[in-house]
């Protein structure tokens, strides 16, 4: 039997009908200046040239692995099943109408590598004060995410991260929640382990019409990704103190009040009363707020 040694990276590549763009996602993966990776190519059933073009691939490459789902399995659980079939310490997800930048692999791979501790790497966070990377213990991501006033840590596609795949595996996977399974799997690896917040350099995120449209109104998608950073903070081993924790919560409620009010003021009222139902949040309450902060905060 041929024993090949396992890669360093696994790089993660679901597809679904991306004839258009595949070639160039893959193309942007085997120019890598980190050469220690297998490319996993997941097809969810695709009905168009997608597994044409990637068996062609293959076929030239023995580090590009082909796998055709028997039925469609939707975006989670195919990501899922990418990760089960890696080989790789780390895996690296790369959707098929996406870019890595050469420098991409061996970035991420070189500053994780630096800092085992941590379990998790994302990128496009920002620091004014210290250069990057940053290792965070699980209290101070969750400060750092909980606490700043922009650009929210654990708000990233997976495109953006770099994951150990041993305490992903451990952990399960993603749950399969709708459009929020990434972020939900950002707080639970952090809540547990460290996290390196990396530069914002390493891959391009592709707009354009034939990508995944959003399955719920945007009130629907906001009320899910506050319900789970309220799950998080409320749950028993929440890094947090337990005042920090409730500060936190708190942060949140006014967050979200503050949406309403905007929404209040430009008379938006479909909006406002989509947004105002998924909070839970009553008149009184919300008039509460207004006394207490003024429409100005």
């Amino acid at each position: 039997m041929n024993h090949e040694p396992a890669p360093t990276v696994s790089v993660l590549m679901t597809a679904y009908n991306r004839e258009l763009y595949i070639a160039q996602a893959i193309e942007s993966v085997l120019a890598s200046t980190l050469q220690d990776f297998e490319l996993i190519v997941v097809d969810d059933g695709s009905t168009d040239q997608t597994v044409t073009i990637a068996q062609g691939y293959a076929a030239r490459d023995k580090r590009v692995k082909l796998f055709i789902n028997a039925e469609n399995l939707g975006d989670y659980a195919n990501r899922n099943r990418a990760a089960a079939l890696a080989g790789g310490r780390y895996i690296k997800y790369l959707d098929s109408d996406d870019y890595l930048y050469p420098f991409g692999l061996q970035g991420m791979v070189a500053m994780m590598e630096a800092h085992p501790q941590a379990a998790l790497g994302l990128s496009r966070v920002q620091y004014a004060q210290r250069p990057m990377p940053v290792l965070l213990s699980p209290a101070a991501a969750y400060e750092d995410a909980f606490f700043r006033e922009d650009d929210y840590l654990f708000g990233r596609a997976p495109g953006a991260v770099i994951i150990r795949r041993d305490v992903f595996m451990q952990l399960g996977g993603f749950s399969g929640k709708r459009q929020v399974g990434d972020h939900e799997m950002w707080l639970l690896m952090a809540r547990e382990h460290a996290v390196l917040a990396l530069p914002p350099v390493f891959y391009w995120s592709r707009t354009h019409p034939q990508q995944e449209q959003a399955y719920d109104a945007e009130h629907e998608k906001g009320i899910m990704h506050y319900e789970l950073q309220q799950a998080a903070l409320n749950h028993p081993r929440c890094p947090l103190s337990k005042k920090r924790r409730l500060e936190a919560l708190q942060r949140l409620r006014d967050n979200q009040v503050k949406v309403l009010v905007y929404l209040l003021l430009k008379r938006r009222w479909t909006r406002f009363r989509a947004w105002k139902k998924g909070f839970k949040l009553s008149w009184s309450e919300l008039v509460r707020w207004i006394g207490k902060r003024g429409f100005g905060a």
